[in-house]
């Protein structure tokens, strides 16, 4: 049963809920509606009986001619029955009335044990009655009167009730089921329209199908997660073709150049014409150059591959000012002509190590780049704000706001090595350790890189601070 109900449609699970929810309020109204009735009914019974009194003649009648039960014809029967209980449990009947059976209560009565006595009994012939039982003397004898009324005259207006209700739940439970699918289709309306979009973009691919988002309810709140979902995955998608775009700029560069001096080199071993030495080693030189570039350009493609969500690794305590210390080390061998001077002061942050060195020797190495010869690089680290300054031409405003954009590349700087990602991995990398970077303008010219880093002063006593072994040559 459960499984045949999961697989109808929403709109017609919605519509059979709507009426059984409908339908069990009804029952439930209409029940206590009957019940309250027949209670109403039956008190003002009992209320009647105890206002109705038997004719003292009618009783002197009964008690003078007592006589034996017997069948009154229906159409000759009293509205009210009324017969006389003596002592010993004798029934003396009034004419036209239908015998009473006894019960306990009423032998009490009529022994002068209770005043009355108000009870449900039968006749003889079965018919349900109410019985009111008052002791009363006849005749200086000790008897009690019992008023019986039958039921019938309040169960056909219940019987007439109880079709009433009856009719009305049904047709409120077939107004509640349409009312309910009507309901249903109407709230599914945007529903239908977010489901016909998914099934657009899964068949044509098309991520430029938005959702109109009406009101502030549920479906609103999907239909703008919808258009949200559909415009990252667009943007994620456009840069990704970016990415491959200027990757494949990028790798031309290097590979023609290597291609074009492997093709040297082959050429010189199939004639037969060596190249003279000096232009060899140049050649070797260059290659050698080149399969570097294009090593450190395919890392730092692997790099960026990676969502901005991952990370490259555990996140450990560090501690910024050695991996500073270390990422000087290896700006000094790229730069020996240059001067570099640098404070720094302790300071322990959560971050990846390696990726955090990497971004640290990736904005030396842009200092060191633009520097001119015996320059000097201005290198400090106070209170989680590491700065690096050089004196090189700087970087003009309005390139400024592109500087951490993908293998993006100032004009100055294209003859230049690089391919343009060591700010973008600086920037990832900053993001990920929960700090923020930025490049400005220095005051009398040249560039700052400041990159903030929450962190503190002293490592946490329960977690020893990392240092990462990373030898200078490594990338």
């Amino acid at each position: 049963m459960i499984r045949r109900f999961r697989a109808l449609p929403l709109r017609s699970r919605l519509a059979l809920l709507t009426a059984t929810a409908v339908a069990a309020a009804v029952a439930a109204v209409a029940v206590a509606c009957w019940l309250l009735a027949r209670a109403q009914l039956r008190d003002e019974l009992d209320n009647s009986l105890r206002n109705t009194s038997a004719p003292p003649d009618s009783v002197a009648t009964a008690l003078a001619s007592c006589r034996a039960p017997a069948r009154t014809p229906d159409d000759a029967r009293a509205f009210a029955y009324i017969q006389v209980l003596l002592p010993d449990g004798t029934r003396c009947v009034t004419p036209y009335t239908e015998p009473v059976k006894v019960k306990p209560a009423d032998l009490a009565v009529a022994q002068g044990l209770r005043k009355d006595a108000l009870h449900g009994s039968t006749t003889d012939d079965g018919d349900e009655v109410r019985v009111h039982t008052v002791s009363r003397p006849v005749r200086g004898r000790q008897a009690a009167v019992m008023v019986a009324r039958p039921l019938n005259e309040i169960d056909s207006a219940l019987n007439r009730l109880a079709l009433l209700l009856t009719f009305l739940a049904g047709a409120g439970v077939v107004a509640a089921g349409a009312a309910g699918l009507w309901v249903a289709r109407t709230g599914l309306k945007p529903v239908d329209r977010l489901t016909g979009a998914v099934e657009h973009v899964a068949r044509t691919e098309d991520l430029t199908v938005r959702i109109p988002v009406e009101g502030e309810d549920e479906i609103a709140r999907l239909s703008r997660s919808f258009n949200q979902m559909t415009a990252a995955l667009a943007s994620s998608r456009d840069r990704q073709a970016q990415l491959i775009a200027d990757a494949g700029h990028e790798l031309r560069t290097p590979l023609t150049s290597l291609r074009t001096n492997i093709d040297l080199l082959v050429r010189s071993e199939q004639t037969g014409r060596d190249l003279p030495p000096g232009d060899r080693a140049a050649l070797l030189a260059s290659v050698r150059a080149q399969m570097s570039e294009l090593a450190a350009l395919i890392g730092d493609l692997q790099e960026l591959s990676r969502p901005d969500s991952a990370a490259p690794g555990p996140v450990q305590v560090v501690a910024l000012h050695e991996i500073t210390r270390t990422a000087l080390e290896r700006a000094r061998l790229r730069g020996p002509e240059l001067r570099i001077e640098a404070g720094l002061r302790p300071w322990y942050v959560r971050a990846e190590p390696a990726a955090l060195e990497r971004a640290v020797v990736n904005v030396l190495d842009n200092a060191v780049k633009f520097s001119p010869p015996r320059g000097t690089v201005e290198v400090g680290l106070d209170r989680g704000v590491l700065t690096v300054r050089d004196h090189g031409p700087g970087v003009p405003p309005e390139e400024l706001p592109h500087v951490f954009e993908r293998f993006w590349r100032s004009p100055s700087a294209r003859a230049l090595p690089g391919s343009g990602l060591g700010l973008s991995i600086v920037a990832r990398t900053v993001r990920q350790a929960g700090g923020e970077v930025e490049l400005r303008p220095a005051e009398g010219g040249g560039t700052v890189a400041v990159i903030r880093l929450p962190g503190a002063p002293d490592p946490p006593p329960e977690v020893p601070s990392v240092v990462p072994d990373v030898g200078p040559g490594q990338p």
